[in-house]
């Protein structure tokens, strides 16, 4: 265990509820890992950096705790947790079946103001990219799937997708240090628009699989460079 990395500057949004805003920051930061494996979260550390009662930090950290990214000792401590390669083949597998059935379903009948989404989408990808901005990049990512699901008339999926994915996206998120690696995600993001801008629902779901299992791929990769935080 480790001491907690400062936390950079954030504002609450006041007209919100706090705990979401708390569980939402925290999430982002163990995803990037910013807060990487080991690191201990104080409540009451949290609920000065956050200027908050230590209940929402608690409801925060208890939500992290249902995504299974936290572990909770009571009485004692809040750690992050390492990452677990069987959730994150869990999590691959729920993705696939959701996702190949999305990406079919919109090349079935594409729609060109979504193609133009998703291509203004992938521009804004090659920006951050070019400019080595994982962050962004991952935000971009992220969004330009959940843009598939909306159009599919299922984000609610992507909610639940997104809550069982906390340890395949850190693995991703180590997995984007590799050389090479952001340009064969924008290879296969420009790929997968073109074969639904194409009508080709055979070609976007190949592209799919091939793109969601490149980081299970790189997995002895990935233990290799990082042991403490894989398990």
């Amino acid at each position: 265990m480790h001491a907690l990395l400062p936390l950079p500057e954030f504002a609450l949004d006041r007209s919100r509820h706090a705990a979401p805003q708390v569980f939402e920051r925290l999430r982002d930061m163990i995803i990037d890992m910013t807060l990487t494996p080991g690191t201990v979260l104080s409540r009451t550390e949290l609920a000065a950096r956050f200027g908050l009662s230590q209940t929402p930090i608690r409801d925060a950290l208890q939500r992290l705790g249902e995504e299974g990214l936290v572990d909770i000792f009571p009485q004692h401590a809040t750690v992050v947790r390492p990452i677990e390669v069987a959730l994150a083949r869990e999590a691959h597998f729920l993705r696939c079946a959701i996702e190949l059935e999305v990406v079919r379903t919109l090349a079935q009948a594409p729609d060109p103001g979504l193609v133009g989404r998703l291509r203004a989408n992938l521009s804004r990808q090659r920006l951050v990219a070019a400019e080595e901005d994982l962050h962004e990049f991952s935000l971009a990512d992220q969004a330009m799937h959940r843009m598939l699901y909306i159009a599919a008339d299922v984000p609610n999926l992507w909610q639940m997708v997104r809550s069982q994915s906390g340890h395949i996206d850190r693995l991703r998120s180590l997995d984007l240090l590799s050389p090479g690696k952001l340009a064969r995600v924008l290879d296969d993001h420009t790929a997968l628009v073109d074969a639904i801008a194409g009508a080709d629902a055979a070609a976007a779901q190949a592209v799919l699989r091939r793109h969601l299992s490149g980081t299970l791929r790189n997995i002895d990769d990935i233990r290799r460079r990082h042991p403490s935080y894989v398990r």
